[in-house]
């Protein structure tokens, strides 16, 4: 056994198993293998036989009386890192068996005419078959490093666009900001609004917010972009005409690292108050609370007018100036970390449109999987339906980080 030069022990015949043979090309990526599949894969399962053969191994050295203590503490490193990848291989194995004795009994009874204990039967293979897609998603998250900043708190922000049809890009940025606070509400996070700028006809122009709580920005890290609604306006003439009209609102998600250290000198501030507005422009106190940072070496401009004390403003914009500033010394190293990904869409541009809300057809499509949903009121509703819309782009999201790990194992 060897120390690899990422700090795992393997076994030197692994470099010659490891001449993958990978079929992961783009066309497969395109067509985004589900979790099983890739668990099927002879190189995933040879790597895996790999690595549970290596456990063994690092188990057998550290009850070797023969070993110093600094191997005995390289070895323990390895084996606490091995353990959960060996159980969880072995997991799936005798789930495995269990499946393959429920497909036989399922035969039998398929010859024998015994429908009610078919049926049964039936149900128990469903069950056991949803348990092995948990299991190797499951193992496929211990495989793959986490990325740096998935446990983050997050900043939030929304924005309309622009469109030639009246306000459908202000009505349904609203409707958005309210979906991710009813999914805040949904998970159990805090959902403190940090800007809110209404549009006059009750929709929305701009909105942020600072989202605390486990894992934020792993599940809400895939939601930048630029999101379109198709759909027919509720008032006007595009109404009466019954005309469908495209806009689209602007989505960024940045990550905030719970203690975000970054020097801004006051000298490359410019602070402004003013009186803080409601929706349809009224003013909503007679004092000049709200306060807008302008940070003149970048333009970053950051406003905040939720709090009746202009101090506690000031306080929220200089935090979320800060975090916007280290937003940008963070963005070449989440670009780099996830160029090769072709879920987080090339380029994270936030430019890119990644989703589409059709409302004449009640269908939510995204299109980086392909994948679409109906009922777009229940996604709105930021629950259950939001969730596991989210949830199934984690799950391709770990199916391309399993496959450029093995890449570049090749590599």
């Amino acid at each position: 056994v060897e120390l690899h030069n990422c700090g795992f022990w393997r076994p030197k015949s692994l470099l010659d198993i490891a001449r993958f043979t990978l079929s992961f090309n783009s066309r497969h990526r395109k067509k985004h293998q589900d979790i099983q599949a890739l668990w099927k894969h002879e190189t995933v399962q040879k790597y895996l036989e790999t690595l549970s053969k290596e456990y063994q191994q690092v188990s057998h050295l550290l009850n070797a009386d023969s070993i110093n203590d600094l191997e005995q503490k390289a070895l323990r490193t390895r084996w606490a890192n091995l353990s959960p990848i060996a159980a969880a291989f072995q997991e799936i194995r005798e789930a495995e068996r269990e499946l393959q004795e429920l497909n036989a009994m399922c035969r039998e009874l398929d010859s024998r005419d015994e429908k009610q204990l078919l049926e049964l039967a039936l149900e128990e293979k469903e069950t056991l078959d949803k348990k092995i897609n948990m299991l190797c998603r499951k193992l496929f998250q211990l495989l793959v490093p986490k990325e740096k900043y998935d446990r983050s708190h997050v900043i939030l922000e929304v924005t309309a666009g622009r469109t030639t049809g009246g306000d459908i890009c202000q009505q349904f940025t609203k409707e958005m900001f309210e979906m991710y606070q009813n999914y805040a509400d949904y998970k159990r996070w805090t959902f403190d609004i940090v800007n809110y700028m209404p549009a006059e006809i009750g929709g929305l122009h701009h909105a942020a917010a600072h989202i605390s709580g486990d894992d934020v920005y792993r599940h809400l890290k895939y939601e930048g972009g630029t999101h379109r609604v198709q759909r027919i306006p509720e008032t006007g003439l595009s109404s009466r005409m019954q005309r469908i009209h495209t806009g689209t609102m602007s989505v960024i998600v940045l990550p905030q690292p719970e203690e975000v250290d970054v020097k801004v000198d006051p000298k490359d501030l410019r602070i402004d108050t003013f009186r803080a507005k409601g929706a349809g422009g009224q003013h909503v106190n007679k004092t000049d609370s709200a306060v807008r940072v302008v940070h003149l070496p970048t333009g970053l401009t950051v406003e905040c007018q939720q709090e009746r004390s202009q101090q506690i403003n000031k306080e929220i914009a200089l935090q979320t100036l800060r975090a916007k500033l280290y937003q940008q010394i963070i963005e070449k190293q989440l670009s780099q970390e996830q160029s090769a990904r072709k879920l987080q869409l090339g380029t994270r541009a936030q430019s890119e449109r990644i989703r589409t809300y059709n409302f004449t057809q009640d269908r939510v499509t995204d299109h980086r999987i392909s994948y679409d949903a109906r009922n777009i009121k229940e996604i709105l509703s930021g629950k259950e339906a939001l969730d596991k819309l989210i949830n199934r782009l984690l799950e391709y999201a770990e199916i391309e980080a399993v496959t450029e790990y093995l890449e570049n194992l090749q590599a």
